[in-house]
């Protein structure tokens, strides 16, 4: 690797750090802002007005909330008419709402909304890359619509924003109207005349101009309805829904522009600022908070239940009988939300952890009659209180957990939110908080079995993405807690006011124990020393590698058995991945092999081992079977290459396609060439014949024996596998040993070499000979292996490294004939299936593929250098 290549490798980490913490800033700026515009305001006053808000205006912001989502829909059902697909429209509503509802809520990658629709969609027959177009048009989609209606909403009356920005409102007019109808007339033009949009290394190609008007018509609802919802929620003195939508879109897009997830803290500021003078700052806030919890908080509540409840009737029982069976046609996508689950619960369980912090550090809920000599209520009181925000704490750190699949996490969550009823209970008989927790336990009860891991809790946890969350309720909950006791000055006494009236010190004394618990958690991880795992020897590994192998379709899992890659197993054995070092990248070849069942934590097993060594796991020729997991890992996947796998019931030579091979093939069988295939295990003489064709071959070529993802020539490895032998009067002229596991279903060839002057036409003829011949045998598939960087995009829009990748398969002949290994493969008219590499988010694909391009060498000295 080239200085300026390591030196951008080592600029990664920051590069992926910086709009992370970019987003905390702008957090922190957003609650600073906050807390200076309701400096005067009391949070009692904040309480108070929202226990008297009417219910008929409540009523109208669920509606306006329930037509907005089921505008948000729409969205979805656009896009698929852009992308020319087409879904059961049951299955649109379910991906479009339970992607808004998670999405909007959450915002992190696993839970986005692009990676909720991939789960549902993928089910019936999207591919990684259509789902990702698909949300990319969505979110242009979005974006635009939303900016458009605020222009125009802003041009009608431009006094809205004249508080924020430093213009006239005759100017601020012509700017939106010019921005609005220039903007609008583009996008038509372009639809209509079917050309893309172009800006540097960006297009855009428009839909068509039915899709477009559809489009614009959901983004108005859409924009009006979520609107709506805060706008009845607003005090008297609020501007005019008209004014109103200019200001909602604009706080909007700053909340966007800002990546603070759901824009909280930014939206808010945006939106009391730009409020007219006089009005109450208190009751704009009340209106703020509940517009979160009804159009953010309430559809996750929602679609949670919805997963909830599905789960249970997938698992049979009680919901069965109650709800009855989910019909087939939707049993694909319930089945694949499942793979959301552990990340649903974390979030669901760190929700609930916040929610109880917030509890602790607020006064008794109940306005009793208090009595400062009730000593026992006192206790109790001060029990709830403490046992609140340690519960809190408790939820916050089982949640990464969860996210883990950690069984004894879900069983330590449920029981950490039955300590937060008895809390509850315990604060002055807080009856809402105590039911709101136990129904959250209650929706955890049906995912219980997609937590099976037996593994330490404390694995894993010393991450910066937690630890960052974490923060951020800790310094949500200070600003909470000064803002609720701002009229109570600050003394040492408060620290040991035990009264029942002491609701500052009651408080202090909480914030104090969930924060003692967090730090003695945090020391406790840091002191830990690195766990030691029983390592096999190499011998006992392979043979347990080649019992799991033997039971298996995949013919690349036969690739475990060369001895070249280390072994990693699932905790129960059925399962295990092979994987070589280079540098700070463990890489993964190929999929995880073994019981479907112990994948899944084996995967996990992998990546945090890795991470614990300060090392990026990578995950290098993944199928599209094992993309749901990497994405439940957090693995961003690029494509790098297609295999070639012929049908063998519908291959033939008959017919006029296939002429000129047909000729060759049998010119060369009148010639007296025929093929031999030897079951293993081989004689030494055979083995001796076929090593001297594999290094006459191996002379013949540049740098050493490759490695890693190919198999080697060595007695040992060869004698697990049929080998086949081409020869002529005798003479063997050419060999390649064949993988085909478990039932021969499934045949692959892994090396395959010749006489350096025997080359011509010897590779097709040796593949055309066993192709007929497992044919005979009953095989389904013969793969003729790889094509690397086939297939890959060379749109301008696309990713750097698929148009990189693209450039050096067009040319990149002086390094390696990429595309002429595709073009011969293609004259056997095989299925192209991709394989992607899954590595962190932030880690370069080319860094990684130059770590890959290195192991298979055998380092850099391979690549030129022969071994002596």
């Amino acid at each position: 690797m080239t200085e300026p290549q390591a030196a951008s490798a080592r600029r990664n980490p920051l590069r992926h750090l910086g709009p992370v913490l970019l987003g905390f800033a702008l957090f922190a700026l957003g609650l600073w802002a906050l807390h200076h515009l309701l400096k005067p305001v009391h949070a009692a006053d904040i309480v108070a007005q929202m226990k008297a808000t009417p219910w008929h205006v409540l009523l109208t912001a669920l509606a306006a909330t329930a037509t907005g989502y089921t505008a948000l829909i729409g969205y979805d059902f656009w896009a698929l008419q852009y992308l020319e697909k087409k879904l059961p429209l049951r299955v649109v509503a379910l991906g479009g709402f339970l992607g808004y509802a998670f999405g909007n809520t959450i915002g992190i990658s696993v839970l986005s909304g692009g990676a909720v629709r991939y789960r549902i969609y993928s089910a019936f027959g999207l591919n990684a890359f259509e789902v990702a177009a698909l949300a990319s048009y969505i979110a242009i989609a979005m974006g635009t619509g939303l900016t458009l209606v605020g222009v125009f909403a802003l041009a009608l009356h431009p006094a809205a924003l004249t508080g924020i920005l430093p213009l006239s409102e005759a100017a601020v007019r012509s700017l939106a109207l010019l921005g609005g109808v220039g903007t609008l007339s583009l996008l038509y033009a372009l639809a209509f005349s079917g050309k893309s949009l172009k800006w540097r290394r960006f297009e855009l190609s428009m839909p068509s101009p039915r899709i477009l008007t559809g489009q614009m018509v959901i983004a108005l609802f859409d924009s009006s309805c979520a609107a709506l919802t805060l706008y009845v929620l607003l005090p008297p003195g609020a501007p005019d829904f008209v004014t109103f939508m200019a200001i909602y879109a604009t706080a909007t897009m700053v909340g966007v522009l800002s990546h603070v997830p759901g824009g909280v803290g930014v939206f808010e500021t945006v939106v009391m600022a730009a409020m007219p003078p006089g009005t109450q700052m208190g009751e704009i806030a009340a209106a703020l908070v509940m517009f979160r919890m009804i159009y953010y908080l309430l559809p996750f509540a929602i679609a949670f239940v919805i997963v909830s409840l599905n789960e249970a009737r997938l698992a049979g029982g009680w919901a069965v009988r109650i709800f009855g069976e989910i019909s087939e046609p939707m049993r694909p996508a319930f089945s694949a939300i499942a793979g959301m689950v552990p990340w649903l619960s974390g979030a669901w369980a760190f929700g609930f952890g916040a929610y109880l912090v917030a509890v602790s550090l607020m006064p008794s809920v109940r306005a009793s009659a208090v009595d400062d000599n009730d000593l026992v209520g006192a206790i109790l009181l001060e029990g709830g209180t403490l046992v609140s925000s340690v519960m809190g704490i408790v939820l916050l750190i089982l949640s990464h957990g969860l996210i883990r699949r950690v069984s004894g996490a879900f069983w330590l969550t449920l029981a950490a939110l039955a300590g937060g009823v008895v809390a509850s209970l315990l604060n002055d008989f807080d009856y809402e908080s105590a039911a709101l927790l136990a129904l959250g336990a209650l929706v955890l009860l049906p995912f219980k079995r997609e937590f099976y891991r037996e593994t330490q809790i404390t694995e894993g946890v010393l991450g910066p993405s937690w630890f960052a969350l974490v923060a951020a309720v800790l310094i949500s909950a200070a600003g909470f807690f000064f803002f609720v006791h701002q009229a109570t000055p600050y003394s040492h006494d408060l620290w040991i006011d035990f009264a029942r009236s002491a609701n500052t010190p009651r408080s202090l004394r909480a914030g104090l124990a969930g924060s003692a618990v967090l730090l003695l958690f945090t020391i406790y991880l840091a002191l830990q020393p690195a766990r030691r795992q029983t390592v096999e020897t190499s011998e006992e590994k392979l043979a347990h590698a080649a019992r799991i192998v033997a039971t298996q379709e995949d013919p690349q899992a036969c690739l475990a058995l060369a001895g070249d890659k280390e072994l990693r197993f699932s905790e129960d054995g059925a399962a295990f991945v092979m994987f070589g070092r280079r540098r700070k990248s463990w890489i993964v070849f190929g999929d995880p092999v073994g019981a479907p069942r112990s994948v899944h934590a084996l995967g996990w097993d992998f990546v945090e081992a890795a991470q614990q060594a300060n090392c990026r796991p990578v995950f290098y020729e993944i199928s599209d079977r094992h993309l749901p997991l990497m994405i439940e890992m957090g693995l961003a996947l690029h494509k790098v290459g297609e295999e070639a796998v012929i049908r063998l019931p519908d291959f033939s030579l008959a017919g006029s396609r296939y002429k000129s091979m047909r000729a060759a093939y049998n010119k060369c069988n009148r010639e007296g060439h025929g093929v031999e295939v030897h079951a293993p295990p081989h004689s030494e003489a055979l083995i001796a014949e076929l090593r001297g064709i594999s290094d006459a071959w191996l002379g013949d070529k540049v740098g050493r024996e490759k490695g890693f993802s190919v198999g080697r020539f060595e007695e040992d490895y060869l004698n697990h596998f049929p080998v086949a032998v081409v020869r002529r009067g005798g003479r063997a002229l050419a060999f390649a040993n064949i993988l085909a596991p478990g039932s021969g279903r499934r045949v692959a060839v892994d090396l395959m070499r010749y006489l350096p002057e025997e080359a011509s036409g010897m590779i097709e003829y040796l593949f055309l000979a066993l192709i007929e011949h497992y044919r005979a045998e009953g095989a389904e598939e013969f793969s003729l292996g790889m094509a690397p960087l086939a297939g890959l995009s060379e749109r301008r829009t696309a990713r750097l490294w698929n148009r990189f990748g693209a450039l050096l398969f067009r040319h990149g002949g002086a390094f390696y004939n990429f595309e002429g290994l595709r073009a011969f493969k293609q004259k056997f008219a095989p299925e192209w299936r991709p394989r992607y590499i899954a590595l962190p988010v932030g880690v370069s694909p080319m860094v990684a593929m130059a770590d890959v391009a290195l192991l298979i060498a055998g380092g850099p000295r391979g690549l030129l250098g022969k071994k002596k």
